[in-house]
């Protein structure tokens, strides 16, 4: 039975046996690195070169280097010396003359066991239960013969008992892998191959215990990827919230067109400056919210002398670097002044243009009295600080409430004008813009050569200028004060043009009307107007003193009742609410005075008031019972919230 199964094996098993051995029997003698010599050559293979004397007969024919003795069919040699109680399949064949170890008769069983009927795989399971006794035996013996040659230093004792022992490992091992075929299932084939693999030492190293590993790294390096793939994603988000802000202040600042600029660009304007810009136009798209009022210091670091009575003052940041707040071309800043040790509050309009991040330029006019205005011409220099707030007013064009502009002022009026002239012509936009510029004499004439400037540079500006009083100059320009007839003659399409007016009171009013007579509609005309514009005295102190007879006919006046304070005073019908409540030392929150900055609202709880300028209150004010305290008048008793 034996045979027969060996047999039918052997044409499928005969090349790994055979390469099995010879690996064996190199292992076991364990030669020299170096090549074999010949004498151990022929040692090896005495068949083929023969005895020491050179028998040639022993040696084959010789002639092409084949053995003399080619081995024989399965049911031969390989049959007669393969019984798998003989000890080895080939018993005393070549592989045992070539010094290997007997061969484990059991892998080419198991090779074969899945065709093996079930008495066969009864007679396989117990020869490989006979060869784990056996080996076990060998063992056992091989361990107990193992010290006694130690100890007598009998060292061809110890190499037999070193081989006994590998011979029943081997034996042990064999019975063991077919007993885990039977018995676990697996597939006797895999079985043998893994136990051929494992003599000739081709399995791979056994993989070493590496802990956690998440995509093949281990826990701290995966912590540290974790750490910074966050931080990555951080400042992608960053990035992008930063871009998108940037998008949306590009797109207030071009009136909701596709910018084309830089996101550093379009930052560079705040966001508050820019979205007020809508409401405090005319007619334009709707904006959240107003810039956010700021108050403090600012130094003085320029002092520019525009026309003789005209001076240009450049404020900056005392710490250095941009300015604390942001404004739009056309606002207004607040500057208090103590000259007799008493706060005095002058509104002046901001002419530089709000993409100069770094300063903000108030143009002011000496005026004959005045008391801010002769402060600041007389005894204000480089270096100084002055105290400010704002920015505030709705007088404001940032290009997106329309296509073209008309600009109109006279005098010191032109200063509004010049910080949207300066901001749309530093942005390059493309609309028209026309500035029809008033004034007395060449010599007043402020900003003189910037304006040539610009109009060169920029051929969407045309600017013209007329002055009133020529006589003794050499002035070849338009002459007289703004007419009908300039207006058509400088500006074509008049009727689709948004117009700034700022000047005088007399002059707004005469320009109001030829507008309207030329047919633009009143919607489209916005004026501005501060302090002396308006024929009007800068802000008394707070406290003044009044004679007797004074105060005894203002006791047939009408009164004006502060809720809040619980105050009570005369109120002259030609005077603001917001100037008796300063007599009497009732704190109203105020700026501009004129009506523009919105600061002194009160609720007004009984009475009639009259206002004369009502641009600094809300939609909806006026519905509420809201009031300005620097225009509201009255020739009745009236009480207010303050």
């Amino acid at each position: 039975m034996r045979r027969s199964i060996i047999n039918f094996l052997w044409p499928h098993t005969r090349h790994a046996v055979f390469a099995a051995a010879c690996v064996a029997s190199v292992a076991l003698a364990k030669p020299a690195p170096g090549q074999v010599s010949p004498e151990e050559h022929r040692r090896h293979h005495p068949e083929r070169f023969g005895n020491e004397a050179g028998d040639p007969d022993a040696r084959g024919d010789g002639h092409d280097g084949s053995h003399g003795n080619a081995p024989g069919p399965p049911g031969d040699d390989f049959g007669r010396s393969g019984d798998m109680s003989g000890g080895g399949m080939m018993g005393g064949g070549m592989m045992e003359r070539m010094g290997a170890p007997p061969p484990r008769e059991m892998y080419p069983t198991l090779m074969g066991l899945p065709d093996l009927s079930p008495e066969q795989r009864d007679e396989v399971e117990r020869e490989a239960h006979q060869r784990m006794m056996r080996g076990t035996a060998l063992l056992s013996e091989g361990l107990d013969a193992l010290p006694a040659a130690a100890e007598r230093d009998d060292f061809e004792a110890m190499q037999a008992a070193t081989t006994q022992m590998q011979e029943g490992l081997a034996q042990f091992e064999s019975g063991l892998a077919a007993q885990r075929a039977l018995r676990d299932g697996e597939a006797p084939r895999e079985v043998a191959l893994h136990w051929f693999k494992r003599e000739m030492n081709l399995l791979p190293p056994a993989p070493e215990d590496v802990g956690f590993r998440f995509w093949g790294m281990g826990l701290f390096h995966t912590a540290v990827m974790a750490l910074l793939v966050a931080f990555a994603a951080a400042m992608l988000w960053m990035y992008f919230f930063k871009m998108r802000r940037a998008a949306a202040l590009l797109r207030d600042l071009t009136g909701g067109a596709a910018g084309t600029g830089t996101p550093a660009a379009a930052s560079s304007v705040a966001a508050s400056s820019v979205a007020s810009a809508a409401a405090s136009g005319l007619k334009g798209p709707a904006s959240p919210e107003k810039p956010q009022k700021w108050s403090g210091n600012l130094r003085v670091s320029r002092i520019f002398q525009e026309t003789p009575n005209v001076k240009t003052f450049r404020l900056m940041n005392p710490a250095g670097g941009a300015l604390p707040f942001r404004f739009l071309p056309g606002q207004f800043l607040t500057v208090t002044v103590s000259p007799d040790g008493k706060p005095v509050k002058r509104s002046y309009t901001i002419a530089s243009s709000p993409t100069q991040q770094d300063y903000a330029e108030i143009t002011v006019k000496h005026e004959d009295g005045g008391v801010v205005s002769g402060y600041l011409d007389d005894r204000v220099e480089s270096g100084d600080l002055l105290e400010v707030s704002g920015p505030a007013g709705a007088f404001v064009f940032t290009g997106r409430q329309c296509d073209c502009i008309l600009l109109i002022g006279a005098g010191v009026g032109v200063t509004p004008l010049m910080s949207v002239l300066r901001y749309l012509t530093d942005r390059s936009w493309p609309g028209d813009v026309f500035l029809l510029y008033s004034c007395r004499t060449p010599d007043d004439i402020i900003f003189k050569e910037e304006l040539d400037y610009l109009q060169r540079r920029h051929p969407n500006l045309k600017v013209v200028v007329t002055v009133s009083r020529p006589e003794g100059t050499s002035w070849e320009g338009p002459k007289g004060r703004i007419s009908k007839e300039l207006i058509t003659q400088s500006v074509p399409d008049l009727e689709s043009r948004y117009v700034h007016v700022c000047g005088p009171v007399p002059m707004m009013e005469a320009v109001k009307r030829m507008l309207v007579e030329l047919g633009v509609p009143r919607e489209r005309v916005k004026v501005e107007a501060f302090g002396p514009a308006l024929g009007k005295p800068e802000p008394v102190p707070r406290t003044v003193e009044r004679g007797p007879d004074e105060r005894a006919a203002r006791a047939n006046l009408p009164t004006v009742r502060f809720e809040v304070s619980d105050k009570s005073t005369p109120l002259p019908p030609d005077e603001p609410i917001l100037d008796v409540a300063d007599e009497i030392g009732v704190e109203i929150d105020n700026s501009c005075r004129v009506g523009t900055c919105g600061l002194c609202r009160v609720k007004l709880l009984s009475g009639e008031v009259t206002q004369e300028v009502t641009d600094g209150l809300e939609p909806g004010d006026e519905e509420a019972g809201i009031v300005l305290a620097c225009q509201a008048k009255s020739t009745g008793n009236v009480t207010v919230e303050a």
